[in-house]
């Protein structure tokens, strides 16, 4: 069991509920969440169980109806816009599954940008970006515009900008659902990376080989948690 006062990210109480009356929708039933720096989580569920909505909650992108959300003991789903976005910039990095790639933007010039809102030095967020993309054997592409790659280089490349500045928590919606195996293995030694750094990983994914590598399973199934697994294989990932 994780120690709520140790934990990098809880949830308390945590509900979401879109529309009103009789066709209310009830997204998120009371999750009650700990996960530990340097673990990662895996989600898994059917479609429509809450999965997306919970790492958007998580990641500060939508405010809850309901509950609580705390990041490395602050609670965050009472911070102002403003407040959530540079939460968002400095310690949560996030992996979509539609990319949101910037269009106009080389592959090199999406990973360094969240390292440059933050702060970081041209030269450094630039030597960051090309050391992400060469560890995701996209090197030779780093000069290419996303409309010139395929999904899963663009999905790579979208793993390695939410990671370029390496964030306290990294939030990932089916890191590998548009990547072949071998660039599934890459991404997955890219994550475990992450675990040896002390990040934190939570990943929603219908894939059993990503799933089976976390240090936890979480099944999710109309909006709650129903059941927990503590995997004995975490850490034994693709080599």
């Amino acid at each position: 069991m994780i120690d709520t006062d140790q934990a990098v990210l809880r949830t308390h109480g945590l509900q979401m509920h879109y529309g009103h009356g009789a066709g209310r929708v009830h997204a998120l039933n009371g999750i009650e969440l700990v996960a530990a720096a340097g673990e990662t989580v895996a989600v898994m569920g059917p479609s429509g169980s809450g999965k997306s909505t919970l790492l958007h909650l998580l990641g500060g992108l939508q405010r809850p109806s309901a509950g609580e959300v705390w990041l490395a003991g602050r609670r965050i789903d009472k911070l102002s816009e403003k407040g959530l976005a540079l939460l968002r910039r400095q310690a949560v990095g996030f992996v979509f599954q539609a990319f949101h790639l910037m269009d106009e933007l080389t592959a090199v010039e999406n990973v360094e940008l969240p390292a440059l809102l933050a702060g970081r030095s041209p030269r450094a967020a630039r030597r960051r970006a090309v050391e992400l993309l060469e560890r995701v054997s996209l090197g030779h592409r780093a000069g290419h515009l996303p409309s010139a790659m395929s999904g899963g280089e663009r999905q790579r490349v979208s793993l390695a900008r939410a990671i370029s500045n390496e964030p306290l928590v990294v939030l990932a919606d089916e890191p590998t659902g548009n990547l072949d195996s071998a660039a599934t293995v890459e991404v997955l030694r890219l994550l475990e990376s992450l675990r040896t750094a002390g990040q934190t990983v939570l990943i929603v994914t219908h894939d059993a080989r990503v799933a089976a590598v976390a240090d936890r399973l979480i099944t999710m199934r109309d909006g709650a948690l129903v059941e927990e697994t503590r995997l004995t294989s975490g850490g034994g990932w693709p080599g």
